[in-house]
């Protein structure tokens, strides 16, 4: 098993950073974490996905810092939680009428000639969606405020709550007198005139929705941080930073932290280098993520689908698909070669990385071809050239026949995801700001916040 390496790589000339205040970018992803100084200093860790914020504290100690003055991170926690399915439970408060709206959604289907498609299951059960009686019209009037005295009750297992009432994005003042009665109670509760104030209710209830359900797990892995440094700041989806508060208030808009970082550090180099219009490609141990810049600037999104369903808040376009260094190589039923979705992500990883991998990867076909250096790499020493070799081969994967491992880089699974890109987007102008893109509502300020 290679050594992992101790000590951070550091610039010539930069001196170590114990025993003075500094500034630290930590970017968490599905193989490694990087912790990175202001002087440039490097120290890259296995992740650890049982608990990330555990290899974000290995990283520090290991740079030798005692006072960190602000830490920016980019974190993948909420994204996991999402794919995972490891969403907290959460009870809906909807317009009396209105208990099917996450369900029935909009018309759009995932494959029009496939009769057999499933859709996302709903993010709230049924027995979970609570209707409350009350109305207001599309202007803005109220025709029936909600009595506080027969707000229903909340059923056992649930750990927060969503309320999205009919056109609360107009009048907001039934929504907020019920949320504040529940949160009066004890329980944690998302608003939607709080967090998405835009007209169309379904994709405002599918928002906040989510949001409710991300805040207990992201709640507790950002506090858990929070010692760690003086002021502690978290990358967004829309490529901003947010200050802990109000990450742990709207933790739906964390859901691309990881890949905001990388492209919006894409951009700046590639606009140092003369490229105002540039493809940010960032392929990492599990996926790789695409995006359109023009004129120095990533493409904006104002909303995005998270595994099926609408997150009506800012983010960059970014694309993304699952094929990584992690991504695991096979040969299918017709004898051609396959990678990923499987990952073998930070636990057990690569087979080049002796912690345990046993299946071919991206990264080992790439070890294998000599195309990584594989004396001193990065956090894990040496690299197991053999034991790459040998899994290849085994899986029926070897350099010579009809069948070469060099197709495991998954070159064309990449670019054909660039041309896509490129197509799509081409003829689309976008600006710096995302109001043309969002309908004002009377909650503008609100969203604006948001934005920033």
């Amino acid at each position: 098993m290679p050594a992992e390496r101790s000590q951070p790589h550091r610039p010539p000339g930069a001196r170590p950073p114990a025993f003075r205040s500094i500034k630290i970018g930590v970017d968490t992803g599905g193989t490694f974490t990087d912790v990175v100084t202001m002087d440039g200093t490097v120290m890259k860790v296995p992740s650890t996905p049982e608990n990330p914020g555990d290899a974000i504290r290995q990283g520090l100690a290991r740079l030798g810092t005692v006072k960190v003055a602000y830490l920016a991170h980019g974190t993948t926690v909420a994204t996991n939680a999402v794919l995972e399915g490891t969403l907290a439970r959460v009870a809906l408060l909807v317009t009396e009428g209105f208990g099917d709206l996450i369900e029935i959604g909009r018309q759009h289907r995932p494959s029009l000639a496939d009769h057999f498609v499933d859709r996302p299951r709903p993010l709230v059960n049924r027995v979970d969606r609570l209707e409350v009686r009350e109305r207001t019209f599309p202007d803005g009037v109220v025709e029936t405020a909600p009595s506080l005295d027969l707000l229903p009750e909340i059923p056992e297992g649930v750990e927060a709550i969503a309320v999205c009432f009919l056109h609360a994005d107009l009048n907001a003042e039934g929504e907020s007198r019920v949320a504040e009665a529940y949160r009066a109670r004890g329980w944690d509760v998302t608003a939607s005139h709080e967090l998405s104030p835009l007209f169309r209710e379904f994709e405002r209830a599918s928002t906040t929705v989510m949001n409710a359900a991300l805040r207990p797990r992201v709640r507790r892995y950002l506090e858990g941080l929070s010692g760690l440094a003086e002021q502690l700041w978290i990358m967004t989806s829309a490529g901003g930073m947010w200050p802990l508060a109000k990450a742990l208030e709207a933790p739906v808009g964390l859901a691309l932290s990881g890949p905001a970082g990388g492209v919006r550090a894409a951009a700046v180099v590639a606009a140092a280098c003369g490229f105002p219009g540039a493809i940010s490609l960032d392929m990492g141990g599990t996926s790789t993520d695409v995006c359109l810049i023009t004129g120095g600037e990533p493409a904006p999104a104002a909303e995005r689908d998270l595994v099926g369903h609408p997150v009506r808040l800012p983010s960059l376009d970014v694309v993304t698909i699952g094929a990584g260094g992690g991504s695991i190589g096979s040969i299918d039923s017709g004898g051609a070669v396959a990678v990923g979705p499987r990952s073998a992500g930070a636990v057990p990883g690569p087979v080049a990385y002796g912690r345990g991998g046993t299946e071919p990867t991206v990264t080992d076909a790439n070890v294998a071809l000599g195309r990584i250096p594989t004396e001193g790499s990065g956090a894990l020493g040496d690299l197991d050239v053999a034991g790459a070799a040998a899994a290849l081969s085994e899986a029926g994967l070897s350099a010579q026949g009809p069948v070469s491992y060099t197709h495991l880089r998954a070159h064309e699974t990449v670019l054909d995801l660039v041309c896509r890109l490129l197509l799509e987007k081409k003829k689309k102008k976008y600006t710096k700001i995302y109001n043309n893109h969002i309908p004002h509502t009377h909650n503008s300020t609100t969203t604006s916040n948001l934005q920033s």
